[in-house]
């Protein structure tokens, strides 16, 4: 997956949803409290799915800042129910937007750019 941007910065981030993963063992480690909190009340079907939605919205988050792990992944928040908007918590969180979606079936994806007034256009192709 590649994200292209003229003059703002950019992060992305992709997985592929895998239900085996021990997740909320990952996400108390990682996760803020609240996002821990939402992971616990979704249904435990959803859960996977929950994660990974949470998961590549943090990455793509500290990629934009190109900061790497400097920036504590507790430190900021994201939504993480799936069906509902991407939303972020953070000091400057009035800087960025967040974008999800499913780039394939089983997998999920977040980009966030500095800014509020840019879109996003999806191809896909083939080898």
């Amino acid at each position: 997956m590649y994200a292209l941007s003229l003059g703002r910065r950019l992060g992305i981030d992709v997985e592929r949803i895998r239900p085996q993963l021990a997740v909320e063992d990952i996400a108390r480690r990682y996760f803020a409290q609240r996002e821990l909190a939402d992971l616990k009340a979704l249904p435990s079907q959803l859960r996977a799915e929950g994660f990974f939605l949470c998961w590549t919205r943090k990455e793509a988050y500290v990629k934009a800042h190109g900061a790497g792990l400097s920036i504590p992944l507790d430190s900021f928040a994201v939504s993480l129910t799936p069906g509902r908007p991407a939303e972020l918590q953070s000091a400057d969180s009035a800087q960025w937007s967040l974008r999800s979606f499913e780039p394939s079936p089983g997998s999920v994806a977040a980009i966030v750019g500095e800014g509020k007034d840019w879109q996003t256009l999806h191809w896909s192709w083939r080898p």
